[in-house]
């Protein structure tokens, strides 16, 4: 009787939510969850009766949580607080060693906050395209996108890569793969130092197979619930192999990698570049550029938009090739 009692209780407690959040709104009724955070007049509850929900910060009443917050108020610097406490009718009380009733229309974001030393975190995207066309040439054409990544304590593990192929009339135009991985070691809580290695294939292309190494300094400006924004500078090594023989040159580089929710989360922004600076006379620079656009249609599933622009400049000439993708994707 009493090993059921234990396994019962348990099911119950795994079956809530660690933190349980209390949200009052202007109609009388009151919602239950995980506050995820609040930024543009949206706050996002996590409940377990509707999953993620929206909620127009106009609309609350006062609300409670039991969970750190980084808080953003109107003139004010960012404030940690401890736990929230239900107050009168539009007011919050801030609990942070002492307490402060604020009230709700001088809040502007909550985010929670995410320390250096931290458990395991992964995260990640994955985005399709499919592209068929029946004509006068018939064309398929497939690409796939995607990137992942695990935190744990200083350490940081990227992994990115993409799949393209394309088909006209029955003959293969374009057959390629790209696969990155980065490690990246933090000494503080925004730098850290980052080591990579490339490598890329393409069966149609003057370079048949590409691989690069780097290592150098980045800088985090910040990492939170909203997104991030990192900026790294390398030094690369670069091998380029071609069937006239194989090239091989140093270059400076300098990549950045941005992510930013909005509107409660629902809309995601993106963009990840790299520009690439040669040691050799017949290039001047290289650019590698995306940005993109996600809308999510629930805790997984993205419709995406993608354009990519990659440039290259040597000789006195310009080269650009340009890429617009909508498909749709998966998140974690």
């Amino acid at each position: 009787m009493l090993l059921r009692s234990l396994c019962a209780i348990f099911l119950l407690g795994a079956a809530f939510p660690i933190w349980a959040d209390t949200v009052w709104l202007n109609n009388g009724d009151r919602l239950t969850g995980e506050i995820l955070l609040l930024d543009g007049g949206k706050l996002a509850l996590k409940t377990r009766y509707a999953g993620r929900v929206l909620i127009d910060w106009k609309d609350i009443d006062t609300l409670s949580s039991e969970k750190p917050l980084l808080i953003k108020r109107s003139g004010l610097d960012s404030q940690h607080s401890h736990s929230l406490k239900a107050a009168g009718k539009g007011m919050v009380r801030l609990q942070n060693g002492s307490s402060e009733t604020v009230p709700l229309a001088s809040v502007r974001q909550m985010v929670p906050p995410r320390p250096l030393v931290k458990d395991r975190i992964w995260e990640g995207n994955l985005d399709a395209k499919l592209d068929m066309e029946r004509n006068a040439d018939s064309k398929d054409e497939w690409k796939l996108k995607g990137d992942t990544r695990v935190e744990h304590g200083r350490w940081r593990h990227v992994l990115s890569g993409q799949l393209e192929n394309e088909t006209k009339s029955g003959s293969r135009t374009e057959d390629d793969w790209e696969l990155e991985y980065d490690l990246d070691r933090f000494f503080t809580r925004h730098w850290f130092a980052r080591a990579s290695l490339d490598q890329q294939a393409d069966k149609f292309e003057f370079f048949t197979r590409q691989r690069s190494y780097g290592l150098g300094p980045g800088y985090r400006f910040w990492d939170d619930e909203l997104g991030r924004f990192d900026l790294i500078a390398q030094l690369t090594r670069f091998q380029l192999d071609s069937v006239q023989g194989d090239l091989d040159f140093n270059a400076y580089s300098l990549e950045w990698d941005f992510k930013r929710l909005v509107w409660g989360t629902r809309f995601e922004l993106y963009s990840k570049a790299q520009l690439q600076l040669p040691r050799i006379e017949e290039v001047d620079y290289v650019l590698d550029s995306e940005f993109g656009l996600r809308y999510r249609l629930n805790d997984w599933a993205r419709l995406s938009l993608l354009y990519e622009l990659d440039q290259v400049r040597g000789l006195g000439d310009t080269a650009s090739d340009r890429h617009y993708m909508i498909g749709v994707g998966v998140g974690w």
